[in-house]
């Protein structure tokens, strides 16, 4: 019987986590931690907990007796505030990494991200989880991921007797998703950059819930890729959506975004050039062969089911 505590509980994939998990025969209890206030769910209790706060995470492990931690806090969208993402995403993971060595914590189970690889034009077209982690100094998010993941390498050399879990995932879609990635495509045109087909994988929100279910409870430790079969590219998914492309030069783009930064009308800058450009494609054969999960959907049939509960976002009528 697992007694499971979740961080960023009150968030959008910390809700479906703790869900899943309450509805589990084999998991005893389930903390929903998280910094802003939750809504009553059943199974689940729910706990105020700041991961920045170096203190205040062991007492709330020993006062639950956890022996399970799923570690979701993180800021998606940092806007200009990158010192907060920080100290959330790194300051944050490295006390909740302590708090579980103190108190004796089973396991952890982590959400990294496919951006620890980086954005770099010499990915293979296939990045699995033997590629080096070598996320962009240039694009806060992917250095916080990667240095976290150099963090948590650490641990599992220092203490082997905490089992880790550490997902690196693809781009979630959900039926409440609103991010960076997704407002690409609200526009008239779908925006591309010259000579590269940016390709994303894509990957539902409950399928991401369900590995971490499994990850809380009876999966295997390890370093997997989370992601939906195949890949989709920026031209498939303007035809998909019916809207034409506008294809910039990289060196456009880049010019523009410093201009758009200095003059403060965007809070976007020259790093997401490469994040547009070069984006990791990852490969789910270890999540399917050695962790024992298959996603439901693929990224195309992920990115269908956007569409289905978005109808605002595509032109196309069926």
């Amino acid at each position: 019987m697992r007694r499971v505590l979740i961080t960023g509980g009150a968030g959008f994939l910390g809700t479906h986590v703790a869900s899943a998990l309450a509805r589990r025969d084999d998991v005893e209890l389930v903390v929903a931690a998280d910094v802003r206030d939750a809504p009553a769910r059943d199974g689940v209790v729910n706990a105020l907990l700041d991961v920045t706060d170096a203190a205040a995470v062991a007492p709330l492990l020993r006062a639950h007796r956890i022996d399970t931690v799923v570690h979701l806090a993180a800021i998606v969208n940092p806007g200009r505030d990158v010192d907060r993402e920080y100290r959330v995403d790194v300051i944050g993971s490295a006390n909740v990494l302590a708090a579980c060595v103190e108190t004796g914590v089973r396991r952890i189970v982590v959400s990294s991200s496919g951006a620890a690889y980086g954005y770099h034009p010499d990915n293979p077209a296939w990045i699995d989880e033997s590629t080096p982690l070598r996320g962009n100094d240039a694009f806060p998010y992917a250095r916080h991921k990667r240095l976290v993941e150099e963090m948590l390498s650490d641990c599992r050399s220092e203490h082997p007797g905490l089992e880790q879990v550490v997902f690196r995932i693809g781009t979630i879609l959900g039926p409440t998703v609103r991010n960076q990635i997704t407002a690409l495509w609200d526009g008239r045109r779908i925006l591309g950059i010259a000579g590269s087909d940016s390709p994303f994988v894509f990957v539902w929100v409950d399928d991401v819930a369900t590995a971490m279910v499994r990850a809380a409870t009876d999966g295997p430790a390890g370093v997997f890729n989370v992601a939906g079969d195949g890949r989709l590219t920026v031209p498939q998914i303007a035809a998909r959506l019916g809207k034409r492309q506008l294809v910039v030069p990289a060196w456009a783009l880049d010019a523009a975004l410093r201009l758009g930064r200095m003059l403060r009308l965007t809070e976007h800058g020259p790093e997401k050039v490469p994040f547009l450009r070069w984006r990791p494609v990852l490969s789910n054969r270890r999540l399917i062969e050695d962790f024992g999960f298959t996603p439901t959907r693929t990224s195309a049939e992920a990115f269908e089911e956007y569409l289905a509960t978005h109808p605002s976002v595509s032109r196309r009528r069926e």
